[in-house]
């Protein structure tokens, strides 16, 4: 099943690299099957350096959106559970504005606190809403059990990986932060899925109504 006649799509990332990491593929496969599809793109967390890369990657990545919104935030990061009421805030205003179509969000049981309040926050907030929660592969040994997959052809993840290694320079010291490490994922994810390409980005959904 592919999602389609989307009219506007919610990214929520509390870092700088957060969406593309989690959900990069699936948001320009998002794009080319929802022609003039409207991006909101919101990262709680980014400063100096680690702002301009977050704006160069959405002026990248975004080229062909009917509409991008872009908001850099500046919360202190590790420190989002310490900040919870202007945080929280900060969401709900979202919630006051934007009426997306779909929800892309952190995981809730993602052990960073940053990405488990984001996610948390966004099921206060959009309470009639599609919302997957997408992963990110890191030390703390938390990956799930995902329910929800998109499968990706080589060629788009190979931009994804791409992408991220040279728009994210700041990050390149951190042994994560590796191509082995998202190709290994994606590797994983689309064995799971038995994509046809072998390779899918996968994602947590909680609730979902049929109608």
């Amino acid at each position: 099943m592919r999602l389609t006649g989307l009219r506007s799509l919610l990214c929520l990332g509390a870092h700088a690299d957060d969406i593309e990491i989690g959900c990069g593929g699936t948001v320009q496969d998002l794009l080319e099957s929802n022609p003039g599809l409207q991006v909101h793109w919101v990262v709680l967390s980014a400063q100096g350096e680690r702002a301009d890369e977050a704006r160069d990657s959405t002026d990248k990545l975004l080229a062909n959106a009917g509409l991008s919104d872009v908001r850099i935030g500046d919360f202190a990061e590790s420190c989002f559970p310490y900040l919870g009421r202007a945080v929280k805030d900060y969401v709900a205003g979202l919630g006051a504005e934007i009426a997306p179509d779909l929800i892309l969000t952190h995981w809730r049981g993602d052990l960073h606190q940053d990405h488990r309040l984001v996610s948390e926050l966004t099921w206060n907030t959009f309470r009639d809403h599609l919302i997957l929660e997408y992963e990110i592969p890191k030390w703390d040994g938390d990956m799930g059990r995902p329910n929800t997959y998109v499968p990706l052809d080589r060629a788009r993840c190979e931009r994804k990986i791409d992408h991220l290694l040279s728009v994210f320079p700041s990050q390149a010291n951190k042994d994560w932060f590796a191509a082995e490490v998202f190709w290994g994922l994606l590797r994983l994810r689309g064995m799971e899925a038995r994509s046809p390409s072998g390779y899918a980005e996968a994602f947590h959904c909680h609730k979902l109504v049929l109608s």
